[in-house]
């Protein structure tokens, strides 16, 4: 393993919860990630969420980052939908938008957007959705980094307007051999050993490879490592992981 310093960013699905019904624990994960996904109201979330995880992330120096999704409360933003391309870009700059309130009252500002779900997994070859997604960003006023898979539709459109894009990586999911991930339909989507989860975090961070779903190497360069809060144990296994990272002499850094 190289022993060339290195650094990365750690990101979680943060304020994902509606009303009395709650998902993650986001102050325990804030204490371990330097950028929060915050749910904007669409998959999950509700205004006095958004306005308490900004407040925390405010207080311990995390990024607040903005989770758009498709309008699918009852399907948590995980069902396939279609959208026209003007309403999906109203819709992730109304996103953008009520976090930006919460995240100004707090002293703080929306760093970045992040796609959630099936958004997420449809903008990765959509050329016309993740089109609508970077428009809906520069609804917003703001020319926002944006946060997805290496060599994305989304990351083409969003550096075709002038947006910053920063690649993203998983840690707990299962990838494809062409660096795309396996469908969450499909047995061995998600890795759950987290003794597992954690080498593949480091490799990712330090070697920039992971091991495919049939064993393949391969490459995907990451500015930024998703660690999932809805997972059973996520909060053990986050800090597993940052351990893990900073003692195999990883920097774990914000990257905005």
């Amino acid at each position: 393993m190289s022993t060339n310093r290195v650094s990365i960013d750690l990101n979680a699905d943060l304020g994902e919860g509606f009303g009395r019904w709650t998902l993650t624990d986001d102050e325990e994960l804030l204490s371990v990630v330097t950028s929060a996904n915050v749910a904007c109201g669409f998959h999950a979330g509700d205004a006095a969420t958004m306005r308490r995880v900004c407040e925390l992330a405010a207080a311990r120096g995390v990024r607040i980052g903005a989770q758009v999704s498709y309008r699918d409360l009852a399907g948590f933003g995980r069902r396939s939908m279609d959208v026209p391309a003007a309403e999906l870009a109203a819709e992730v700059a109304y996103q953008i938008g009520a976090l930006e309130v919460f995240a100004r009252a707090a002293g703080s500002r929306v760093a970045y957007v992040k796609p959630h779900g099936a958004l997420y997994n449809r903008v990765v070859g959509d050329a016309e959705q993740a089109a609508a997604v970077v428009e809906g960003v520069r609804l917003a006023g703001r020319t926002l980094p944006v946060l997805g898979l290496p060599g994305s539709r989304l990351h083409e459109a969003a550096a075709a307007a002038g947006l910053p894009v920063v690649t993203e990586a998983f840690g707990d999911r299962a990838y494809r051999s062409d660096g795309s991930l396996l469908p969450r339909g499909q047995e061995g989507a998600v890795v759950t050993d987290p003794a597992e989860v954690v080498e593949r975090s480091v490799a990712l961070a330090r070697l920039g490879t992971v091991t495919a779903h049939g064993g393949a190497s391969v490459s995907v360069r990451a500015r930024s490592l998703c660690l999932h809060g809805d997972t059973p144990g996520a909060v053990e296994l986050a800090r597993r992981v940052r351990a893990s990272l900073e003692s195999s002499g990883v920097r774990v850094e914000a990257f905005v």
